[in-house]
């Protein structure tokens, strides 16, 4: 098809303006958070609170653990459904739809806000688990590559779990209400960004259409001026090789990347030690900080790793005079492209960490704003959201912070949903030949996710105002 061959010209002319507008945001935002801060740390002052007379003003206690019982009713029904459509068209979008679920089990389920984090984060795994499985199985859209993109997952995972460590120990010291501020104004940027990006692509698919159709209508009107009669038993002296078709498992094992598959592991299972060695661990002991600094070499280490590979390919490709990309961005890579790289895998771990997701918010825009296509960007940030979200799974597990038998449940309805998501859009996509159907799914998961966060964080903080709860940064070691 006309609409295949044009759609790698398509997002990569879309996509191959720099990200100065994407870093301008995210500076801005990072700006509003430390005038935020300052005004926090200005205005609740904890010594200045302790030093009143009048004795109203106390800190905030931890929350109860409330894990209410597995039966069918109304709160479950409604969470089965929100939950189905949430990891649908979370996974599709290749947001998770942490931003979602946390909301939905803590007002309609009724969990504690950590055990929803903890419970989230089970589905985040299963929907993302089913999707790359739905992903092994189909073919790139435009060339003959996978349609994950494995040099991406290498370079972004490791500063994705390293921004989750600092985004979890960021929750015990951020207020709520502030963490919830930030979270709404990043959310609601980039489901904007993503939403404009979204027009623009529907817009350029818009005019590939009209051109197909105008050139299938100018060959019919040529074949029919011609009136040609073709012989029936007339046969071609040489016939047309024809291009092979792959079988399914063909296909599954030429997307499977095994050297790429196990560096993952690895990574993934030296966090998982380190994560054990830190929960057994005394806090803010010199043993429990040890721990989390020997996460930073690790995660750097592989990062520098792919970073330099990145590097050397594309600087031998453009003295080569070739113009085709390393990987699936279309970007020049250079040092500032890989800081900015780390930057926004640093801050999408913390917003995962600060939120019970998988990172797939800042992952998926981020990854469009390379030169991803649509289908790339959704299969590369569930596939990285699958290790992400299972390395918290298995480690609130051991921490005990979920029930198992509502964390079954809940995995699968998002197995189930994740999958049949995926095929049904992907199916869609093809039909209409529009893949900026994923671009606004996932824009419209992101700013589903900040009203949902609004409407839950605005609730905690008037009942924190009403009995006069301390709202400043709190204690880390107490």
């Amino acid at each position: 098809m006309v609409m295949e061959g044009n759609a790698g010209t398509l997002y990569g002319r879309l996509n191959r303006a720099s990200t100065r507008g994407f870093l301008a945001y995210v500076a801005a935002g990072a700006a509003c958070a430390a005038v935020l801060a300052c005004f926090v740390l200005s205005a609740a002052d904890p010594r200045a609170a302790a030093g009143r007379n009048d004795g109203l003003l106390r800190l905030a206690s931890r929350s109860a653990r409330v894990w209410p019982d597995l039966a069918f009713n109304w709160r479950v029904v409604v969470a089965t459904v929100i939950g189905f459509l949430g990891s649908a068209f979370g996974t599709v979008g290749g947001v998770g739809g942490g931003g979602i679920f946390v909301p939905m089990l803590n007002l309609v389920v009724g969990f504690d806000t950590k055990s929803a984090a903890a419970l989230s984060k089970c589905m985040i795994m299963g929907a993302s688990a089913s999707s790359v499985w739905y992903n092994l199985q189909v073919s790139h859209p435009t060339k003959e590559a996978p349609v994950i993109d494995y040099k991406l997952a290498l370079l972004f995972q490791p500063m994705l779990m390293v921004g989750i460590t600092i985004g979890v120990e960021l929750s015990v010291v951020f207020p709520y209400w502030l963490i919830t501020v930030l979270i709404i104004i990043l959310f609601v940027g980039t489901s904007s960004r993503s939403f404009y990006k979204g027009i623009i692509m529907w817009r350029e698919e818009t005019m590939i259409l009209m051109e197909t159709r105008e050139r299938e209508e100018q060959s019919k009107a040529a074949c029919a001026a011609n009136d040609v009669v073709i012989d029936p038993s007339y046969e071609p002296l040489l016939t047309q090789p024809q291009p092979k078709v792959k079988s399914a498992l063909e296909t599954f094992l030429f997307n499977l990347r095994w050297k790429n598959i196990l560096v993952l592991m690895s990574v993934w299972s030296f966090f998982l030690v380190l994560q054990v060695l830190k929960n057994n661990s005394k806090s803010c002991s010199t043993f429990y900080w040890v721990i989390n600094i020997l996460q930073v070499p690790v995660a750097v280490s592989v990062f520098l790793w792919e970073a330099v590979k990145l590097c050397r390919e594309s600087r031998a490709r453009r003295m080569n005079g070739n113009s085709e990309c390393v990987c699936e961005a279309s970007i020049e890579w250079s040092p500032a492209q890989l800081m900015f790289c780390a930057f926004c895998g640093l801050l999408g771990g913390t917003v995962g960490g600060l939120l019970g997701s998988g990172g797939g918010f800042i992952l998926g825009p981020l990854l469009l704003e390379l030169g991803c296509i649509p289908q790339v960007a959704s299969a590369t940030a569930t596939f990285v959201m699958m290790f992400s979200s299972s390395l918290s799974v298995v480690e609130f597990y051991f921490l005990h912070r979920f029930p198992i038998p509502f964390a079954a449940y809940l995995i699968f309805v998002s197995i189930l949903a994740g999958f049949w998501g995926q095929c049904l859009v992907r199916k869609i996509v093809h039909v209409l030949k529009r893949a900026s159907l994923i671009v606004f799914i996932l824009s419209s998961v992101i700013f589903a996710s900040a009203l949902t966060m609004g409407v839950v964080g605005t609730r905690k903080s008037i009942s924190m105002i009403n009995n006069h709860e301390y709202m400043g940064f709190l204690d880390f070691c107490k």
